[in-house]
């Protein structure tokens, strides 16, 4: 194709070349019939959900996204079966040609495995190019329909949602003095490994056919082909959605036994808190726990292949204080405290450990820029819990092995001479661990520097693919950017750009009216966290523009501070 025709090849079409895709259109194209299928879903219209998820993964932009995904992803480098990876702009284009239901039949997985923190082997199926990218476009209107269905209280592998979410539900559920005291520590045997084939083809909404091929493909190993009798494999892009559809549907359940106020007055205080296969179930009594929450989860699982671990399932009191998702939840004298666990800490610093000794011989820049990763992750996702002090001992160990590092390299120098080639003052702070190479300054960076800031938990009923949430999105969305030096810059540019006036009303915006951040093309329409896609309007405008947008009423933007009616 010469580059005439390039240029006035129709855009978004089978054929068209790779990087002449519009994918804005692509993105607004999938939104759409996402948030379609989330209105259909919720009248039960399931014959309307059905066409319409017909209709996405026919879709040239579904096919697309899809193929886009697989080939951005961390996993785009690591080939199935048959060794082939998409690389290539021509291979990414004919890739999307491939994606057809018409005689597709998924290769056998690759198995692999990753270690466990028990010292045991998880095993990981690995699917080809063609088979991820065919799951991740079945996917696209599957997860709408599990975000209508789930779960309030699930937030493991479910977009928006993260541990911080089920931790501050943690919160929630246990932290006054009337909170249940006991809490069911329940732990999921092998969950990806022992879901029943039969329950997921019969109640989960899509295409059978192609999720009976995809559970029954097999495995590789050794060159020996396996069968899959049951289970869905680690490593498939749409296994977690599945996984978490089996497990949606437990917290109706105790809902439905347990109701919130018997009709005597009292409450048995039961409620749920899950993040994939691990989960927590409080009462108010341990018997209760024992002899009517227990087997009520047991009965649950068993219909879908699934049993409890035994040695990982426990209740525990409050006082006791319980081990979730790498935090430690535990009342001390009638104050519930949330803090870094014992062994999430340990792994931590065994890790950092490692690293200090497989750099023994390594610049201290490249030492550095190992380390700070590592500790800025860790931080980060205990940021939200007391962990201060935590902080302060980690940053003590750390010293502890980087001065030993230090001296190992040196062993002829004394303590002074050591300190004054590794360690600078830097403003009012001594012992900086921090160098000078290639004009580029590079510093440890300390845990105790990161502030501690509460998390504010996402609404139960909140779905990001439902246009009437778009609101409360993109109002989190601001709060968590303006954390950020990044994310202050951003919007003080947008007040620049609009001379400081709101768009809706045309007064000035200040510190003390507030302000929102606001989608010009909305993100359940497939719009971007760019600055050109983005206003600032005062808070009750912005509640307007969104009444209005519910209403059908179109707005145009005709310069940066005037909007009018279309």
């Amino acid at each position: 194709m010469n580059s005439e025709v390039r240029m006035c090849a129709p855009s978004n079409v089978e054929g068209t070349p790779w990087h002449e895709i519009d994918w804005s259109r692509c993105h607004q194209n999938v939104r759409r019939l996402q948030a379609r299928i989330v209105k259909a879903q919720q009248e039960g219209r399931h014959n309307k959900v059905k066409a319409l998820s017909w209709l996405l993964t026919h879709s040239f932009s579904g096919k697309a996204i899809a193929v886009k995904r697989v080939t951005e992803n961390q996993g785009k480098k690591t080939p199935g079966v048959d060794g082939k990876t998409w690389s290539t702009p021509e291979e990414k284009s004919q890739a999307i040609l491939s994606l057809r239901r018409r005689g597709y039949k998924p290769q056998p997985l690759k198995r692999t495995y990753v270690p466990k923190k028990n010292g045991k082997k998880r095993p990981l199926g690995i699917p080809v190019m063609k088979d991820r990218a065919m799951q991740a476009l079945y996917l696209l209107p599957l997860q709408p329909i599990a975000e209508c269905t789930g779960d309030g209280n699930s937030y493991g592998f479910r977009p928006k949602r993260a541990t911080r979410d089920a931790i501050e539900q943690c919160f929630i559920r246990l932290a006054r003095k009337s909170s249940p005291q006991w809490i069911l520590e329940g732990d999921i045997k092998g969950c990806f490994d022992n879901i029943s084939h039969d329950w997921l083809i019969q109640n989960v909404p899509m295409d059978k056919k192609i999720l009976q091929q995809w559970l029954k493909a097999g495995f590789m190993e050794k060159q020996i082909f396996y069968r899959t009798v049951m289970g869905t494999p680690q490593g498939g892009i749409i296994s977690p959605t599945l996984a978490n559809m089996a497990l949606d549907g437990l917290q109706g359940a105790l809902d439905k036994r347990f109701p919130k106020i018997t009709r005597q007055g009292h409450t048995d205080k039961v409620g749920m808190v899950r993040y994939a296969d691990d989960f927590i179930i409080t009462g108010s009594s341990k018997e209760l726990l024992e002899k009517e929450v227990k087997p009520l989860a047991i009965d649950f699982l068993k219909a879908r292949g699934l049993e409890l671990s035994q040695e990982k399932t426990r209740i525990t009191h409050i006082n006791e204080g319980f081990d979730f998702l790498g935090q430690n939840v535990r009342k001390y004298k009638d104050k519930l405290l949330i803090k870094p666990s014992k062994a999430n800490v340990k792994t931590f610093l065994t890790k950092v450990r490692e690293t200090i000794e497989d750099n023994k011989t390594a610049k201290q820049s490249n030492l550095i820029k190992q380390l700070n990763p590592k500790i800025r992750g860790w931080v980060n996702y205990h940021k939200h819990v007391v962990a201060k002090k935590t902080f302060n001992t980690v940053d003590k160990e750390i010293w502890k092995k980087i001065w030993q590092w230090a001296k190992r390299r040196h062993p002829n120098k004394g303590n002074r001479w050591i300190k004054s080639r590794y360690f600078k003052k830097v403003g009012t702070r001594d012992w900086v661990f921090t160098t000078d190479e290639d004009g580029m300054t590079y510093t440890l960076i300390k845990a105790s520097d990161t502030p501690i800031r509460r998390h504010v938990k996402i609404k139960a009923e909140a779905n990001s693919f439902d246009p009437e949430w778009e609101e409360y999105f993109e109002v989190r969305a601001f709060r968590e950017v303006t954390k950020t030096q990044k994310g202050r810059g951003l919007w003080s540019r947008l007040w620049l750009n609009q001379k400081g006036k709101c768009p809706i009303c045309h007064q000035e915006i200040t510190m003390e009216g507030g302000w929102h951040i606001h989608h010009r093309l909305q993100q359940s329409d497939g719009g971007e966290d760019n600055i050109t896609n983005l206003m600032m309007l005062h808070p009750n405008c912005h509640r307007q523009l969104h009444n209005n947008l519910r209403l059908k009423s179109k707005y145009v933007l005709v310069s940066e501070t005037t909007l009018i009616k279309a």
